[in-house]
Parts: structure tokens; sequence; C-alpha cells
């Protein structure tokens, strides 16, 4: 049985999930439970399912064997943009922003859908993701490190109830990681949205303070805290290095 909350009060539950590729198995027999509010990071070496699972999660594929369900819903049959109307916003691996909008302007495109009511200030997402000053600014403007939060800004705009971010750190620089830290749980507890995040920089991981989650060739092979996965040989071997 994985750690983390008891199936009974998930907001996500992925069951024994196996996606197929032809002969290749990329998801093989994948459970993961996540609570509301709970914030997770997903590790793993190139290949071994993590965005996969994603596109799982969102139907962007539809799993060979296994569900996936949000808040007692199976998604089962469900197109992506109905999961995301359901609460589900997902950060991509490559910023997906509008370079030819302003920041504000990409921020109220992301909201088009949401009920009104449920929806936070703008002015306060803008201050959440550090681009008050560039609110007037076109994205295509803005530094890699900028975009990628502004893409976590058009996430938070839609008042999710699970974000899954995938790589939310690739190619920001030292500063603007630690920043991410600090900014990703902000978000966290302001909105109170659900986080699983995948990540490749173990820094960024073990600073994250998260539950971790490790998968290796498709399939989960460890789930604790960092301190505790690191711990164990066929994580070291295959990811983690040797790190006292």
């Amino acid at each position: 049985m994985l750690q983390g909350c008891e199936q009974a009060c998930a907001l996500l539950r992925v069951d024994a999930v196996t996606r197929e590729f032809g002969g290749v198995r990329a998801l093989d027999g994948v459970s993961l439970s996540v609570a509301p509010g709970e914030l997770v990071c997903v590790i793993g070496p190139n290949g071994c399912g993590k965005t996969t699972l994603f596109n799982v999660i969102t139907a962007q594929l539809r799993p060979t064997r296994g569900s996936v369900v949000l808040d007692g819903r199976p998604l089962a049959g469900l197109r992506p943009d109905r999961i995301a109307r359901l609460g589900v916003a997902r950060k991509f691996q490559v910023p997906s922003v509008f370079e030819d909008l302003t920041v504000a302007e990409n921020l109220g495109v992301a909201r088009f859908g949401t009920p009104a009511a449920a929806l936070p200030d703008l002015d306060e997402v803008l201050g959440d993701v550090h681009l008050s000053s560039h609110a007037t600014a076109l994205a295509g403007s803005l530094s890699h490190g900028a975009r990628q939060w502004l893409e976590i800004g058009m996430l938070l705009a839609q008042a999710p109830r699970l974000m899954l971010l995938d790589e939310p750190t690739a190619g920001m620089t030292g500063p603007e990681t630690v920043a991410t830290v600090d900014l990703i749980r902000r978000l966290r507890a302001r909105s109170g949205a659900a986080c699983v995040v995948v990540e490749h920089d173990m820094r960024f991981v073990e600073a994250l303070g998260a539950r971790v989650v490790v998968m290796l060739a498709g399939r989960v092979v460890a789930d604790g805290s960092f301190a505790e996965v690191r711990q164990l040989s066929e994580v070291r071997d295959a990811y983690l290095g040797t790190r006292g």
C-alpha cells in the first residue's frame, strides 16, 4: 500500500494504471493517491513514465488498464477540457504562453470558463508569481524563468483544485529555482489546491519538503519523504546518485 492519504480521503486516485504503446509498457500498474491540498513530487529518470502519467490523468492518453478518479468521480471517457473544468490545471515542460499578449492578458485568457465566484484577484496572482511589474509587458519579452512563473500564474488564475507541474524549474537560474520553491509553497497555502510536481532537480525537490514518489521503468518503487527515499539503494543507483 502506498504511503500518503487513504483512498477514502483522496482528491486524486490513480489505481493500477497501465499504458502500453505497442509492445512498450510506459506505465506498469501505477497507483497513486493525493489528498486535498497535498504537495507531492514525482521523480525518476527520463523515460520512466512521469509525463505519461500526467497525460493519462488529464486524458491526453487513455489508460490501457486501470482507472483515474477525481474526488470520487471516474475520469474515463471525459475530454481533456472537461477534466480541466473539474479543476485540474496542468503546466507542461515547455512554457505554453501567448507571446503576443501581455502578462495580464495571458492570465485573463486562462480564467475563461471558470465561474466568476471562484476566480482569484489578478493583482494577487501577479504578485504571487513575481510579475506585478510586468503586467503590461508582452509575454514573449519575458525571460525563460519568468515565462515559467507566468504559466504557473495562469494555472492559479483558474482556481484549480489540483495543479500538475511538469518540470517547473527547467531552464531556470539558481536564484529563480530557489524563488520557485517559495512560490509553490505560498500558492499551495493560499489556494488550498493539491499539487503534483514532476522534477529532475534534486536540490529543488529536497528544498520543497514534499512527499516524494519515485518511478522507475513505469512503476512506483518508493513513496515517502525525501530523506526516506534517498536511503533506498535502487533509488540512489538509478537516480539520486550516492549522496550521503
